[in-house]
């Protein structure tokens, strides 16, 4: 997918969830830029502009809620709230303040990303590009749509997670992802065992072993999909 315009700030005390989301956002083709605390996220929204924001309702400084309370006095640019908080108080507060949308977490990247580019959409700010149906990686296919994958032409039987597994390797071939990382944006959440990872590997890898693609064990760190890109 070619570069969009769109600039999005992602805003999070969480390193992890910042570097998950910005780099989800940065392979469909954002630019992103990132803060860790309420103070940060103002200047950075001031000094660039951003045509998004995703904001963390628990920051330190000014929270997701007060900094969208804030920009509401002064701006429509969209956002979108990150909360933990599972209490509908905390989400009618969110969009009382100004905020387009909100998501708890544990998210699944896939809605986050759906979500952006729905409320992007609704702002008159997305880009007329559709969001990737298809992968393809050398003699791999896969149709994100039906959820069928090819490779050489013939089907591979996968099951539901054993796909989300494998377009998750190909939508970063090369780049090695952490146990937490897969877990995160295969399951949704980090609350599975890591070993819950290690298994589905192990399963796809069996189901990969007369094809060319090989999923690569980067030890102690975690799995990479080699690709010649």
């Amino acid at each position: 997918m070619s570069e969009n315009d769109e600039l999005i700030l992602v805003a999070d005390d969480d390193e992890h969830i910042v570097e998950l989301v910005s780099m989800y956002l940065q392979k469909a083709g954002f630019r992103v830029e990132t803060a860790f605390d309420g103070d940060e996220a103002l200047k950075k929204t001031k000094e660039h502009q951003p045509d998004l924001l995703i904001l963390d309702i628990m920051m330190p400084g000014p929270d997701g809620l007060q900094i969208c309370r804030t920009l509401r006095r002064r701006s429509d640019v969209p956002i979108v709230l990150l909360t933990a908080r599972t209490s509908d108080i905390d989400k009618i507060a969110g969009l009382r303040f100004g905020a387009d949308d909100y998501i708890t977490k544990p998210f699944n990247p896939d809605e986050l990303l759906a979500r952006v580019e729905a409320v992007l959409r609704r702002a008159g700010r997305g880009s007329a590009e559709p969001k990737q149906q298809r992968i393809s990686l050398e003699a791999l296919e896969m149709d994100l749509t039906s959820r069928n994958a090819q490779i050489g032409g013939s089907d591979v039987p996968l099951t539901p997670k054993e796909f989300d597994l494998l377009a998750t390797f190909a939508r970063f071939p090369n780049v090695t992802l952490d146990r937490e990382q897969l877990l995160d944006l295969v399951w949704g959440t980090s609350f599975y065992a890591l070993r819950t990872v290690d298994v589905h590997v192990a399963r796809l890898r069996e189901k990969l072993k007369n094809s060319p693609l090989k999923i690569e064990t980067v030890w102690g760190t975690g799995y990479r999909l080699a690709a010649e890109q």
